[in-house]
């Protein structure tokens, strides 16, 4: 064959066939690895979105914990019930409960921060009646939501809500039974938890035998006027409340204008006026655990969150924080 004629051949069938075939598995192997790229990159994708969104609730948590002046829940231990009070976690699915509690909840609750002026009115939302004090002369119902304990909360971990009288702060069998004394006046573990409307229970407006405001006049008034204002019971605690909705966090702000439309029995604003807003989604465990003793005088929280991908994967934060340890 003339080499001209050689040269212009080009392939045969055969040649093709195998050309065609060694492409395609050229082309399956790339693709394969690009796939196995891109899976790898979303993976990367949703547990970095994960991390930043649990890392952003819990910053919110230990942010509000840090500024805050007092500790609500979790409550101490309690020495007489067989479920820990100070502990509380909930899962997704649902964890059994702990002795004779009926569900395994989890909360964190304290008071506002006095950084907070929702209404742009110059006072801090936390002081209730505009005095320039804060929290310094609680109703028996400490939380003025006409709830035992924090409306709608468990509060004492036992899978019931809102049980007893209102003016049982810790929900426990008896009401305004530990003034704020510094002592464990009811012998549960926890100390100035469910003060009265007096509430270092002494009998007297303020303190006894001292000018409590400073105008001249010892003990004057009601002894419900903590302050000696002329006012009773006007300055309730404010709780800022974090607890699971399903596998949502959510965060529970009050607010100082009427936002559930009900002005009675005593006014247009009380405990009952708050905002929710869900602070983290995709959420499969919520842990809140109170470190320190009561009579330790710190309140000391350890808070773990954990998030779920849509693969099942699981990113986890945690931290520790002191309240009032920004103040």
């Amino acid at each position: 064959m003339p080499a001209s004629d050689r040269k212009s051949r080009g392939f045969t069938i055969v040649e093709l066939l195998i050309a065609l075939s060694l492409a395609a598995l050229l082309l399956l192997g790339v693709t394969s690895v690009v796939r196995q790229v891109s899976d790898s990159g979303d993976f990367v994708g949703e547990r970095n979105q994960l991390l930043a969104d649990a890392r952003f609730a819990l910053d919110r948590m230990v942010s509000t914990s840090a500024n805050s002046r007092r500790l609500l829940l979790p409550l101490v231990d309690k020495p007489f019930t067989n479920w820990p009070e100070n502990i509380r976690e909930e899962t997704i699915p649902a964890s059994p409960p702990i002795g004779d509690s009926t569900k395994a909840t989890a909360v964190l609750a304290v008071v506002l921060p006095i950084n907070f002026d929702l209404d742009s009115d110059g006072f801090p939302d936390a002081d209730d009646d505009r005095d320039g004090l804060v929290d310094e002369d609680l109703p028996g119902d400490a939380q003025h939501d006409f709830a035992a304990g924090i409306m709608l909360i468990d509060d004492d971990g036992d899978g019931a809500v809102d049980e007893g009288n209102a003016d049982s702060d810790d929900e426990s069998t008896t009401t305004d039974d530990d003034p704020i004394n510094g002592i464990d006046d009811d012998n549960d573990g926890n100390t100035d938890e469910d003060p009265a409307a007096d509430n270092n229970g002494d009998g007297c407006p303020g303190i006894c035998g001292v000018d409590d405001d400073l105008d001249g006049t010892v003990d004057d008034g009601n002894n419900g006027d903590d302050d000696e204002d002329g006012s009773l019971s006007d300055d309730p605690f404010d709780p800022v409340v974090f607890y699971l909705d399903g596998r949502s966090l959510m965060q529970r702000m009050p607010v100082p204008w009427n936002e559930d439309g009900i002005s009675t029995p005593d006014g247009p604003v009380d405990g009952r006026d708050y905002v929710v807003s869900t602070i983290a989604e995709n959420v499969v465990r919520f842990r809140v655990e109170r470190l320190s003793p009561a009579e330790s005088g710190i309140d000391l929280v350890s808070i773990e969150l954990d998030l779920a991908g849509t693969g099942g994967e699981i990113v986890n934060v945690s931290s520790r924080v002191r309240v009032g340890g920004a103040l």
